[in-house]
């Protein structure tokens, strides 16, 4: 195939046109805050004693999912939803109805299956949209795009995050229930994420334009001398072939990310036991220092909504990797500083470092990657680079609930001081890496 429009030099959008190009993002990131804040709450109220397993649902999937689509996107075009748009909308339809349906599940089966459904959907639509900014921008504006998608991802989570807190102090929405029910306030929130996910998506789906194969007819060509298995082939061969850079920040990423998948399966469970005393998830106390973990949430993604429009500033100044070895130190701080606490308001503390470090890791190392890939397989290494995502959160469920038993005496703090500590080794690990865009940061 000869090469299409994203191979040439792209020309520089205005700021509007990255906004609505990242705009979908705010409801990708409504549905994956309610997942990441409540879920581990829902599985509980069930009756779940296994939480790190059930989260493993979600991972495995994502580690089937992300290539698969990827490779498929890079090979599709169609008149009006282009190339990567049709993805990201047939997966935030999917994860809209997931999200009416899991605060629903009457059963643990069902909730672990919605994460399940959820998490693919959530992914069908995520890469694509990652893989939109390295198609569309030049390289001189994918800081900016990213940290814009960032900003975005900060706005929807803040919102979704303090959604129960909103519904249970502002409207009276009770956040306590029968055993074996999700409380009102829990489905509330996940139908307006609903909502907003496909609402949101739909935003970016009608307001972007994307660039058509130059040669239409190759293009055509191609996909048809091309069956299933030579694709599956081609997809498998890839994975041992990804630029350098990739396999660099894979080390960053699998040490950022179990500390992110630790926090996000263990923070309801450190709190509501560390800081408020409680075990019991009928209790009012318990719903208490739940509803509080959403407050958390909020907080650390709104620090991050807003460090976000700091970063092209700062790795401008610095550079793409020291930013974000130091976003990572800061966000390492932020989780262990949180087995020092008993007063809940000075968890917020805590969470401006994490919420420093999200901002980052949602923004430099694809910013970094995106300048060594090869244009013409954009998604398909985008969607691999995926994996460094889902085997750290693969690796955190199978054996965090083992070392929590084993190691900490049951106590989920401690999954957090290792989380955190995994952060800042993360962090370190970007020397390592070859940023062969820096110039152009």
């Amino acid at each position: 195939m000869t090469q299409t429009l994203l191979t040439l030099e792209k020309k520089r959008l205005s700021f509007w046109q990255i906004w609505n190009m990242c705009f979908g993002f705010l409801g990708i990131q409504f549905g994956f805050a309610l997942q990441n804040a409540n879920v581990s709450r829902i599985f509980e109220t069930l009756g779940g004693t296994e939480i790190a397993l059930y989260w493993l649902a979600a991972p495995v999937t994502g580690l089937l999912v992300q290539p698969v689509i990827g490779y498929m996107s890079d090979r599709t075009w169609h008149p009006r939803l282009g190339r990567r748009r049709q993805f990201f909308l047939i997966g935030a339809i999917l994860a809209s109805a997931a999200l009416f349906v899991m605060p629903n599940a009457s059963v643990l089966w069902m909730a672990v299956g919605m994460l399940w459904i959820l998490d693919s959907s959530i992914n069908i639509s995520m890469e694509p949209f990652r893989a939109l900014v390295g198609d569309l921008l030049p390289s001189s504006q994918r800081t900016l795009g990213f940290a814009m998608q960032t900003f975005f991802i900060g706005v929807g989570a803040v919102v979704a995050s303090l959604l129960p807190y909103i519904f249970t102090n502002w409207f009276g929405i009770s956040n306590t229930a029968p055993e074996g029910v999700i409380p009102p306030s829990v489905k509330w929130s996940f139908y307006v994420g609903g909502v907003v996910f496909l609402s949101a998506v739909l935003w970016t789906v009608f307001k972007t334009e994307e660039y058509p194969p130059e040669d239409m007819e190759e293009f055509e060509a191609e996909k048809r001398n091309t069956t299933f298995g030579d694709g599956i082939r081609e997809a498998v061969v890839g994975i041992f072939k990804m630029p350098k850079t990739m396999l660099q920040l894979a080390a960053v990423q699998f040490f950022s990310w179990f500390a992110l998948f630790s926090m996000w399966i263990y923070t309801t469970s450190a709190l509501t036991s560390h800081v408020y005393g409680a075990t019991d998830p009928t209790s009012a106390l318990y719903n208490e220092g739940a509803d509080w973990v959403g407050v958390c949430f909020a907080v650390y993604n709104g620090v991050s909504a807003v460090f976000a429009l700091l970063l092209p500033f700062l790795a401008r100044a610095t550079s793409r990797k020291l930013t974000h070895l130091i976003c990572l130190v800061l966000g390492g701080i932020g989780l262990i500083s949180i087995y020092f606490i008993t007063n809940p308001m000075l968890l917020l503390v805590s969470m401006v470092g994490v919420g420093i470090a999200w901002a980052s890791i949602l923004s430099m190392p694809y910013a970094i990657l995106a300048g060594a890939l090869p244009a013409k397989r954009m998604g398909y290494y985008m969607g691999v680079f995926n994996f460094f995502i889902v085997i750290p959160q693969i690796v955190a469920g199978s054996i965090l609930g083992f070392m929590m038993d084993r190691f900490f005496g049951g106590e989920a703090i401690f999954a957090l001081v290792l989380g955190g500590s995994s952060m800042i080794l993360g962090g370190f690990l970007t020397l390592i890496v070859k940023d062969v865009d820096a110039h152009r940061a």
